[in-house]
């Protein structure tokens, strides 16, 4: 039963016109245009090697693109307009555009030698400018919201995969980015910890209008918690519709046969 309760505007948060990213002689994202509404929830998947990180890494400013334009929240993101040109974006705005997405990672990438409180508080204040006092009032909430309050003091190393991952996705919303991003978040956990995790992004996606983007294999979760499924390969959307027009009557072969190994695999693991 899919429990989301708001509803996405049509006004898109998130524009890629024709881009294209290339890895050496291996084209990863080919002219693809790709678009997300604010407010919704989108989750993308599809095999090894179809693009699905690289776009979560390119809107982080992790990758660059080698051909095409993204608009960010009506900006461009890795252009800027000088003299009423569009020319390559200074680091200036790319530290701009930044504050507009927050990104939870495959692995955790917690600072081990900090705190969960400390790894929470570094960004509002170094990047955000936030006293320190207003940056640990901003972090006990956002614990309270993944429920590890009582971790505060804790290193990285003393907590589970499922409880680093949860401080993650606090420390991302930290910064309170309009933009949430997940990359695989559960694929580096153990079985037993994945439903933790499942749980607080739910969560998020039901109590906070946030504009979410997921890449995931969790096909369950997937169905539950977006508005829109969109299924990548070769570094273009093959086909794209709600969880239960992907899911239930996929229209394109590849789709179809993507679900089909991927849920004999599953059930081959079982």
């Amino acid at each position: 039963m899919n429990t989301k309760t708001q509803t996405p505007s049509q006004e898109p948060i998130i524009v890629m016109d024709k881009v294209v990213k290339r890895f050496g002689e291996a084209t990863v994202l080919n002219q693809l245009d790709f678009q997300v509404a604010k407010g919704e929830k989108v989750t993308i998947i599809g095999p090894s090697g179809s693009g699905k990180s690289t776009v979560l890494r390119i809107l982080m400013t992790l990758e660059t693109i080698d051909d095409g334009l993204i608009y960010v929240a009506g900006k461009p993101l890795w252009h800027e307009y000088r003299d009423d040109k569009i020319v390559p974006a200074s680091q200036a705005h790319l530290r701009v555009m930044r504050k507009e997405m927050g990104m939870v990672f495959q692995q955790f990438n917690l600072f081990p030698h900090m705190t969960v409180l400390r790894n929470i508080t570094e960004s509002p204040i170094h990047v955000l400018g936030l006293s320190r006092e207003k940056a640990r009032k901003r972090a006990y909430e956002y614990l309270d919201l993944v429920g590890m309050t009582e971790h505060a003091e804790k290193f990285p190393s003393q907590l589970s995969g499922g409880q680093q991952q949860r401080v993650a996705i606090a420390r991302a919303l930290a910064t309170r980015p309009n933009i949430m991003l997940f990359d695989e978040p559960t694929s580096a956990l153990d079985p037993e910890l994945v439903g933790e995790v499942l749980t607080v992004i739910q969560r998020l996606s039901e109590e906070h209008d946030l504009t979410m983007l997921l890449v995931t294999h969790e096909m369950e979760f997937a169905r539950q918690i977006s508005d829109r499924v969109c299924f990548f390969d070769k570094g273009v959307v093959v086909e794209q519709g709600t969880p239960e027009e992907i899911f239930t009557a996929p229209q394109e072969e590849r789709t179809r046969d993507f679900l089909r190994t991927f849920m004999e695999a599953r059930q081959g693991g079982n």
